[in-house]
């Protein structure tokens, strides 16, 4: 039963990722690198944060608003603030994936390559619940059901066809 009522799910899915790739009104490898430029400038808010901290420079705090301002502004293009916390659950799904993506890079240059790629994996994960809630492709309820691991429907096999770096 549960099985049934995930391929119904996935084929929902498709039918949505087929009609926006119909449409062609989005353009979904400068969706990829504007969200990619996100992860970096949340990125670079933590850093400034933690070298201001260490320092005690005030200036670093500066260039993290600077940062923040823009991270706030590119990430409004993509997300609605009005719809609920999908603004800050957005963030926090890139910000995730940066830093377990950073993890797995660790792991792979000190030869623990398996673990690696578990890291990275989670990492493509929440990049592409990030896409899924960005597109509107699942709700939320859905996202989190994704999520699960037990699941035998992915969001990796949906969000690896609609999403594609090297289809410009």
């Amino acid at each position: 039963m549960t099985e049934e009522i995930n391929i119904k799910k996935y084929e929902e899915i498709l039918k949505k990722m087929e009609a926006l790739k119909a449409g062609g009104s989005l353009d979904l490898s400068t969706e990829e690198d504007l969200a990619m430029a996100i992860t970096h400038l949340i990125s670079l808010e933590e850093h400034f944060y933690f070298t201001g901290a260490k320092t005690d420079k005030p200036e670093y705090f500066d260039m993290l608003n600077e940062v923040r301002t823009m991270r706030t502004k590119l990430l409004a293009r993509m997300i609605d603030k009005k719809e609920g916390e999908v603004w800050c659950i957005s963030k926090h799904l890139l910000s995730t994936s940066m830093r377990l993506m950073e993890v797995g890079t660790k792991l792979q240059k000190e030869g623990k390559k398996d673990e690696a790629k578990e890291f990275f994996m989670d990492s493509y994960k929440m990049f592409n619940l990030f896409f899924a809630l960005r597109l509107k492709i699942v709700n939320l309820p859905e996202l989190q059901e994704m999520a699960d691991k037990d699941k035998p429907m992915t969001l990796k096999d949906v969000m690896g066809k609609l999403v594609d770096c090297c289809n410009e």
